[in-house]
C-alpha cells in the first residue's frame, strides 16, 4: 500500500515476527506494529487511520497474517498516543522505536522534526536547512510523508513556507485539529497563523 506500509526494508521488518496493537482514538483506530528485538519491545511502525480507511484495514490488507498482541511497554506507548490524540501534552521517547527502515537522510529529518516543541511549527524549507540540505524542502516533505512514527515523531508540526498545511498521513483535517489542539491559530483561508516557528 503506497505511502502507508511501502518499501522493501519495511516489508522485511514487518515479516520478522511483528505483532499488532490496535487502539481507538478520536480520529479512528491507531495501529502499532512492534517486535521484540534483543529482548526489548520495539515499535516498527505507527499507522494512523485516514478518511475512508481505518488503520486496521490498512495493516490487514498488507499483512493478513499479522497477530494481535501487546505487552506492558507497548501498552504504555499506545496509552500515551491515545492521551496525546485526546489533547494531553505528551512527550515521547525515541528509545523504543526502530529507525532501521529509514535512510540516513530520513533519520536526520525525523530527528529534527522530533525536536519541534508542542505549540510550534516549522517549514519543510527550514528543516531542510537545519539538516544541511538547504534546497531539499521537497525531499524533507517526502521523508515526513513516509514517517514511520506519526505522533511519536510529530510530523504534523511541519508546514509549507506559505503557511498552508502540506500533507499528513491521517489527513489534512486531523493535521489542523492537532495543531489547533496545541494552540496554533489559523486564518480564515486555512493558513497557519503563529509567530512560534522553530529553526
Amino acid at each position: 500500500m503506497p505511502g502507508v506500509l511501502a518499501g522493501k526494508r519495511m516489508k522485511k521488518l514487518i515479516n520478522e515476527s511483528v505483532s499488532l496493537c490496535l487502539r481507538p482514538s478520536p480520529y479512528g483506530p491507531v495501529a502499532l506494529l512492534w517486535r521484540v528485538y534483543e529482548g526489548v519491545p520495539q515499535i516498527c511502525r505507527v499507522v494512523l487511520s485516514r478518511p475512508g480507511r481505518s488503520a486496521g484495514q490498512m495493516v490487514e490488507a498488507s499483512f493478513p497474517r499479522i497477530v494481535p498482541a501487546s505487552c506492558r511497554e507497548i501498552d504504555n506507548v499506545a496509552g500515551r498516543i491515545e492521551a496525546f490524540l485526546k489533547g494531553d501534552d505528551t512527550r515521547f521517547s525515541l528509545d523504543g522505536v526502530s529507525l532501521d527502515s529509514c535512510s540516513a537522510f530520513q533519520r536526520g529529518v525525523l530527528r529534527a522534526e522530533y525536536e519541534i516543541p508542542r505549540g510550534f511549527v516549522s517549514t519543510y524549507r527550514r528543516i531542510a536547512a537545519h539538516v544541511g540540505a538547504p534546497s531539499g524542502a521537497r525531499a524533507v516533505g517526502r521523508a515526513l510523508a513516509s514517517n514511520p512514527f506519526p505522533v511519536i515523531i510529530p510530523c504534523h508540526r511541519a508546514i509549507r513556507s506559505d503557511g498552508t498545511l502540506g500533507g499528513f498521513q491521517g489527513g489534512i483535517a486531523m493535521k489542523q485539529a492537532l495543531l489547533e489542539m496545541e494552540g496554533i491559530g489559523f486564518t480564515q483561508t486555512g493558513r497557519v497563523e503563529t509567530e512560534k516557528v522553530f529553526y
